[in-house]
């Protein structure tokens, strides 16, 4: 880059505007209304600063079905420019906190949904009422579940997809607010039980459940051998757990700000520990990436309890009211 290029560049970055987009847009890919949320710059002065950005070469674009996601050209900056904009993702600035706080509450709505590659390719295809939501309700009614324990539940958002094809459903966390939420969520659903309990302790007896959900709690366990173990425990001859976790990876400075132990578990490990507590692997693979940046992958484990006698899909079932 020429000592003129290099200069414009930095006029350009001198805008707090500019700047703080491209602290939002050095962490992951956003599109102008996630940053309107975030910054609470309206989308057109948004928009005239992303195009600005993009003919310097320092933003680039990607279509996503009807949408336009932009991201920082980091493959194509010089390290000086590289360095000033990962200076400013990594700042402490109130304004620039506020955004990341506001775009993090954003992301925790969203939360629950189905993989993003999946809400893109229907959005594209779009049809009046083809989304995702109508997608996972209907593949929810192919359910059916038992008597279901959902370990590390948090509030409930992905219990509440399944609840209605469980004959019981039992949420535990060991967050007694995000208990008390879930308790709200489900108050008319007697099904529903909640409490508060550790995953290395289960409060409940041998053989008490057909399904165990252990969706992204393995990660935040102190032992997981353990808490598998205690999951296998809980779990009826025949009946059937399933883990998400993320994959091993070496982005700790990420995770870790969220109270995560340990840097994922690949496919390999997450087998040994099922078998390890004495289950039967029926499969152990990547699911899907992360869309966005570091890009983080996450594992899906299928693993069943040995049966010697009637399986959980020789009970009678519990038909959705």
């Amino acid at each position: 880059m020429s000592l003129s290029t290099t200069v414009e560049t930095l006029n350009l970055l001198g805008d707090e505007s500019r700047m703080r987009l491209c602290a939002l847009l050095g962490e992951r890919e956003l599109c102008v209304t996630d940053l309107v949320r975030a910054t609470g710059i309206s989308q057109s002065r948004v928009s005239t600063h992303l195009g600005r950005l993009r003919e310097a070469g320092l933003v680039r674009d990607r279509r996503a079905g009807a949408q336009i996601f932009y991201g920082i050209a980091s493959d194509l900056l010089p390290a000086t420019i590289k360095a000033l904009l990962e200076d400013a993702s990594k700042s402490t600035d109130p304004t620039l906190a506020g955004d990341r706080k506001r775009l993090s509450e954003l992301e925790t709505e969203r939360r629950g949904g189905l993989p993003e590659s999946v809400a893109d390719e229907l959005e594209r295809y779009y049809s009046p009422g083809r989304s995702w939501r109508s997608l996972m309700a209907g593949v929810a009614a192919l359910l059916d579940l038992g008597d279901v324990l959902d370990v590390g539940s948090g509030d409930g958002a992905a219990a509440s997809s399944i609840s209605a094809y469980c004959r019981s459903l039992t949420c535990i966390d060991v967050n007694a607010r995000s208990v008390e939420a879930v308790e709200e969520r489900f108050a008319k659903l007697p099904h529903v039980k909640a409490r508060v309990a550790d995953v290395h302790e289960l409060p409940f007896a041998a053989a008490s459940f057909d399904t165990v959900l252990l969706f992204h709690t393995l990660t935040y366990a102190e032992r997981p051998a353990r808490a598998l173990e205690e999951c296998a425990r809980v779990l009826r001859p025949g009946g059937r757990l399933v883990l998400l976790c993320l994959d091993r990876h070496e982005q700790q400075e990420v995770t870790a700000r969220y109270g995560e132990r340990h840097p994922g578990f690949s496919p390999r490990s997450v087998r040994a520990l099922l078998r390890g507590a004495g289950l039967e692997v029926a499969s152990a693979e990547v699911a899907c990436r992360d869309g966005r940046k570091p890009h983080l992958q996450v594992v899906l484990a299928i693993a069943d309890k040995p049966s010697h006698g009637p399986t959980r899909r020789d009970r009678p079932r519990r038909r959705a009211s």
